[in-house]
């Protein structure tokens, strides 16, 4: 299993019995499961056995999963309806200070916001994988420059032993090559951020030109 395997390739390696391609999976999209159980404001118990329930319910159904790619909404979907259940069953009223300017949660909120969680959570596994397919020199380059604070070229370029005028233009073509990752161009549409940022990684980061 290759260190950026397709959704696609680790779900069938995980029906097949796979345990790297397990770990795999947990490790991809637990911070989607934790992220939606936050939503719904469970106790620390019931969002632990919500977390369970969640891989317990994969490990039943991977072999039956009709289109594997769609794995993160999957378990997205299958962790909003188990927080659900686990709210129905307890039969739990939110406690609500009427004098805090904090809004009680709900299902019905947690729900509306259910899409954009998952569309952030692929986005951001899409340029995880596509990072992870870079060559070394562009995995090393832009790991080093999205550093906070952002550093010198100087300091960069003593670092990785590069001339400080050839640090913008690898950048440059490193950003080009993670646009064109296969992970990163399926679900990523390019847009541009400030003053010509793409994919929000020079624009968040600070990795611009100097």
């Amino acid at each position: 299993m290759t260190p950026a395997a397709t959704i696609g390739a680790l779900v069938g390696a995980a029906a097949d019995g796979d345990q790297r391609a397990w770990d795999e999976i947990v490790a991809r999209f637990t911070p989607l499961v934790v992220s939606v159980v936050n939503r719904h404001r469970l106790r620390p118990a019931d969002a632990a056995d919500v977390n369970q329930t969640v891989w317990l319910r994969l490990v039943e159904q991977i072999g039956r999963l009709r289109d594997a790619d769609a794995l993160p909404g999957w378990i997205a979907t299958t962790t909003r309806n188990e927080c659900l259940r686990m709210l129905r069953m307890q039969q739990r009223v939110q406690p609500f200070d009427p004098q805090s300017e904090e809004e009680p949660a709900s299902p019905v909120d947690a729900e509306a916001e259910l899409d954009e969680e998952l569309e952030t959570a692929q986005r951001l596994q899409a340029l995880r994988d596509g990072f992870r397919s870079l060559p070394e020199q562009c995995r090393e380059l832009l790991a080093a420059l999205l550093v906070d604070p952002p550093p010198s070229y100087a300091s960069v370029g003593e670092r990785l032993d590069m001339p400080v005028g050839s640090i913008g233009p690898t950048r440059s073509r490193c950003l080009d090559k993670l646009r064109r990752t296969p992970a990163v161009f399926r679900l990523v549409k390019p847009r541009r951020v400030g003053g010509g940022g793409v994919l929000g990684v020079e624009g968040r980061s600070g990795v611009g030109k100097r």
